[in-house]
């Protein structure tokens, strides 16, 4: 199998890299660490001229239709840049899911503005008993004459501070952990019984939690059909997982890089600290983790865009878990490496470290993929 980038990709990773490793960098970083929602909106719309926010959305709604591999390149490129916007939790979670659960006529007035940079999305999934399973879902949604009632519960709803609606998962039917039965809605945050609690996130980034009181939704407010969304969040959440992961290789790259540079020129004894042999040895683990990463970033950016739901699930479960293990490492070591200057504020390495720490449990830790990925085995 032939895995060299097409002309179009090299382009595409090329002006990623320039924009986000040479032009953001970790100035830029700390600055919109200190803007409201750590969402600098004038860096938004360069992601939107550059085409990026429309390149995984579909054609029909003004997207590009990117595949897996190129939303990977960018992310990536996002990762190793530390570029702090929603790339994934704003445009790619949302914008997957509206694609593939929305109508024509949803897909039109809610991906349009996202691919142009005019609106910002969440999807509030998680609950507070659901071992960040999408399936379970206790929040309700019930049947009136003015429509539907929401109440319920979410946890952690990733960029939800800086959003202006939320596509929420709530039960319209079946049990708690039943895959059948959950259905979508639109809401806005500004709907009466809406209450977010807002808080930033190790690494950068912010989440909201999210309780829903009794709001009062028109009978439109559903995204798609009833009791049908849970194959849609799954899919996209996938998605979301697999760009999650090419951003976490991105950050690991550039530690590997920083890591080895800092040998070089950190002296003991008179000589560069590279030169001692079980630091090399260390250095060597660090690049052999990263490569194993490659591989599996480039599987599961491959696969998520598979037709076969199992092959999908497999390969990102698969991708999700062994990175968990990998990114912990490299930040670890890199971090020792560095010695205590690593974990200051003053150099990027530490801030790379708790981005790196943070998505051991983003869309799911390293144990709830490896149970996903066993009973997908066990279920052939």
């Amino acid at each position: 199998m032939d895995f060299s980038l097409s002309s179009e990709q090299q382009q595409l990773k090329d002006s990623a890299d320039k924009f986000a490793v040479r032009g953001y960098g970790f100035t830029r970083h700390q600055a919109t660490l200190r803007q409201p929602g750590h969402l600098d909106h004038s860096t938004w719309a360069q992601l939107g001229e550059f085409g990026w926010l429309a390149l995984p959305l579909p054609e029909s709604a003004g997207g590009l239709g990117g595949s897996g591999v190129d939303v990977s390149l960018v992310a990536e490129s996002l990762g190793a840049g530390m570029v702090l916007e929603p790339f994934i939790s704003g445009l790619l979670l949302p914008g997957k899911l509206i694609a593939l659960a929305g109508s024509n006529a949803q897909q039109e007035s809610l991906l349009i503005p996202l691919a142009e940079g005019r609106l910002q999305l969440a999807v509030a999934w998680a609950e507070n008993s659901a071992r960040q399973d999408p399936a379970h879902c206790e929040t309700l949604a019930e049947r009136n004459q003015d429509g539907w009632l929401l109440r319920g519960r979410k946890l952690c709803v990733l960029n939800a501070p800086n959003a202006e609606r939320l596509l929420v998962s709530a039960r319209t039917a079946g049990a708690n952990n039943d895959e059948k039965g959950i259905s979508l809605f639109e809401v806005s945050v500004r709907a009466a019984g809406v209450t977010l609690e807002s808080y930033p996130l190790m690494g950068g980034g912010v989440a909201a939690n999210i309780t829903l009181d009794h709001v009062q939704l028109s009978p439109d407010a559903m995204l798609g059909s009833a009791d049908v969304g849970f194959a849609a969040l799954d899919a996209a959440l996938d998605h979301a997982t697999a760009a999650a992961c090419a951003q976490a290789l991105g950050a690991m790259g550039q530690l590997l890089d920083r890591t080895l540079s800092y040998l070089r020129v950190r002296k003991q004894f008179g000589v560069a600290i590279g030169s001692f042999q079980v630091l090399q040895h260390r250095a060597v683990d660090m690049f052999i983790e990263l490569e194993q990463s490659r591989s599996m970033v480039l599987m599961a950016a491959v696969r998520v865009d598979s037709l076969d739901a199992r092959e999908r699930r497999l390969a990102v479960s698969a991708a999700k878990a062994y990175l968990c293990k990998a990114a912990k490492f490299v930040a670890q070591q890199a971090v020792q490496l560095h010695g205590g200057i690593g974990v200051t504020e003053e150099l990027d390495v530490g801030h790379y470290f708790r981005q790196l720490t943070a998505f051991g449990t983003l869309h799911g830790d390293r144990e709830r993929h490896l149970d996903r990925y066993a009973a997908l085995s066990l279920a052939a």
